[in-house]
């Protein structure tokens, strides 16, 4: 069963960064796209963590990947490489990973294999959802599993897994969760959706995600909430969605919306803040991404 979260609580659970709880946003070496990593500081291509991740990301079989999640259950793995291995068992959709997945959902719940110290081995459930997901993906089609996923979104009886398969589903899926944040006039519903929204790579999304970094305000959002617009942008990653945030900072800067001390982190005001969580995701400064990018 999903655990049900409130729109606060997932909006925050998705922008802790460290270490990841479920399926891992990663991408390196996409000339047209950004580099970007939620479980690295700064990653760059071609550097020994990059081709490291790289490894897991390109195992053609998981029959090399279950093993590193086996040791991240006992903690001789450190937990964010177990993590990455699920997200590339996922991205497999083999059908034994099937079994596989009950047998882990059983161990965890059994409580077989002792946890590492401060260890909850249920973060990993989500990650195990998705592997799920994916495989209902290619027997029932993304539109079911789109309409499964809406049905339980305003209950928030979702997790990270169901969002990161989200990001990757077709058939118009971000146009039909597009239509949605607009049409409701519910500041929690509009969260989730958002966040939701976060986890695509659909370029139409592009204008959308400015706007609401300009102004969430005039969305009935609250102002904290561009850090998630910001991200969505960054994880399409496209030299088109890069500008639309070098814009949008602009624009939102001139128009004061996150001028409120308040907003900051550390010694950064927002702008600075979301700037310093930009490089840590990319590894490069959005003006750099632009010279870079085709």
């Amino acid at each position: 069963m999903q655990r049900k979260l409130t729109s606060v609580a997932m909006f925050l659970a998705m922008v802790a960064g460290h270490p990841a709880a479920a399926q891992v946003q990663i991408r390196i070496g996409d000339p047209a796209r950004t580099t970007y990593s939620e479980i690295h500081e700064a990653l760059r291509d071609s550097t020994p963590a990059a081709d490291s991740a790289r490894r897991i990301l390109m195992a053609s079989s998981s029959r090399t990947l279950w093993p590193i999640v086996m040791r991240m259950m006992r903690g001789t793995v450190n937990w964010d490489t177990g993590v990455l291995a699920l997200t590339r068992i996922a991205e497999l959709r083999e059908p034994a990973s099937a079994d596989s997945v009950r047998v882990w959902r059983k161990r965890i719940a059994d409580h077989t294999i002792p946890p590492p110290p401060a260890t909850d081995q249920a973060d990993a459930l989500p990650a195990f959802r998705a592997i799920e997901l994916e495989l209902a993906r290619v027997k029932q089609g993304d539109l079911a599993v789109l309409g499964d996923l809406l049905t339980r979104i305003p209950g928030g009886s979702y997790d990270l897994g169901d969002a990161w398969v989200f990001g990757r589903l077709g058939d118009g899926a971000a146009d039909t969760l597009a239509s949605r944040f607009l049409a409701t006039s519910d500041q929690g519903l509009r969260i989730r959706y958002l966040t939701l929204l976060s986890f695509s790579r659909d370029t139409a999304l592009i204008p959308l995600l400015a706007r609401i970094y300009v102004a969430p305000d005039s969305f009935n959002l609250p102002l904290r909430i561009g850090t998630r617009a910001s991200d969505g942008l960054i994880w399409v990653g496209t030299k088109r969605s890069v500008e639309a945030l070098l814009d949008a900072r602009a624009a939102a800067r001139a128009r004061g919306t996150y001028a409120d001390p308040r907003l900051g982190h550390a010694n950064l005001d927002f702008l600075g803040n979301d700037s310093s969580q930009v490089i840590s995701r990319t590894g490069r400064w959005l003006t750099e991404w632009m010279e870079r990018l085709r």
